[in-house]
């Protein structure tokens, strides 16, 4: 008797187990059904960073997260000393080198060129007693005064004096002349050389000072001030909010609502309101991208595809990380 109120009970209990199972399935098919699909986007901004050509050290911000910047401003001063040392260097070599050019360009000194006349002006005069000489020493040879040996003396003389005039004149023409053609413009290139290594130094200078390239909105700022930074370092984050989008990840079961050029309506729970975007761009994720699989039914697997829209309309207050929610 006891065995078989057991079982009566064990059975109850199976049946009413049973009975609740199909009532909770009936309630959830018939009550929850399928619900909307929601495809979720991210607003988001064109951004560009602020750095620096040289290593250098923060010298002063003159911007703090948040603040609205236009084209121009002065965002971060840097302090480089070995910068500054580098174009003194760049300017001495400048001035040295159009020194040395001005030397050639303008030749000899004027003492040096008096100098050089005042000895061919010499050499003329030898020249003259020489020929003299010579002259008088061969009418007496010719007489038969005078010895041949005489005359060859006299002529060998007449003969350097002549030549001595002759370097005289060279010297003193080489002088008036200056330098040759060929060292001005030697000199005048290292002056350009020189002139081409301060530019490229000053322009180091100028990457001191760091303005905006467009406006936007500073949202990051890195080091501090004081701190050093190296070439090509990240200063700054700018944010151009004037020129923003959407970016939707959408399966591939529901591009046929997404079209190039076409326009979607899609909720932004900020504002709590719908606001029309222009679809402007489509691109498959690629494999690493997140994939629906469907093949346990015997269908195929499901890619995801990233589409950016704008905002038919400027939307105030619209920021990077916003929402935007679109029900299938």
């Amino acid at each position: 008797m006891a065995e078989r109120t057991q079982r009566s009970n064990i059975l109850l209990a199976f049946i009413s187990l049973t009975a609740v199972i199909a009532v909770v399935s009936l309630i959830g098919f018939f009550t929850l059904g399928k619900g909307p699909e929601i495809i979720q986007g991210q607003a988001e901004a064109d951004e560009y960073r602020v750095s620096g050509k040289v290593p250098a050290r923060i010298l002063e911000l003159r911007v703090k997260e948040g603040d609205k910047v236009k084209a121009g401003d002065t965002l971060v001063i840097l302090e480089a000393p070995d910068v500054m040392a580098k174009l003194s260097q760049a300017q001495a070599a400048e001035q040295a080198a159009r020194a040395i050019s001005e030397k050639a360009q303008r030749g000899t000194r004027r003492e040096q060129l008096q100098a050089a006349f005042e000895m061919w002006q010499k050499a003329k005069a030898g020249v003259e007693i020489a020929e003299k000489s010579y002259n008088r020493v061969n009418r007496l040879f010719e007489q038969g005064v005078m010895s041949a040996q005489k005359r060859d003396e006299a002529k060998a003389q007449f003969d350097a004096m002549a030549a001595t005039e002759k370097a005289a004149r060279s010297q003193y023409e080489m002088a008036k002349n200056g330098a040759r053609q060929e060292d001005k413009a030697a000199a005048a290139a290292q002056v350009e050389r020189a002139k081409g290594a301060v530019a490229e130094v000053s322009s180091y200078m100028d990457e001191t000072i760091l303005t905006a390239a467009a406006d936007g909105e500073v949202t990051e700022i890195f080091p501090k001030v004081g701190e050093l930074v190296g070439t090509g370092a990240p200063i700054m984050n700018i944010a151009r909010l004037d020129d923003m989008w959407v970016t939707f990840n959408v399966r591939e079961d529901f591009l046929k609502d997404f079209t190039v050029g076409e326009e979607i309506n899609a909720f932004i729970p900020a504002f709590d309101k719908e606001v029309k975007f222009k679809v402007t761009y489509m691109k498959d994720l690629g494999t690493y991208a997140a994939w629906k699989a469907t093949k346990t039914t015997g269908q195929f697997d499901l890619k995801t595809f990233e589409v950016k829209a704008v905002p038919v309309e400027k939307v105030e207050g619209l920021r990077p990380g916003m929402s935007a929610i679109i029900e299938k």
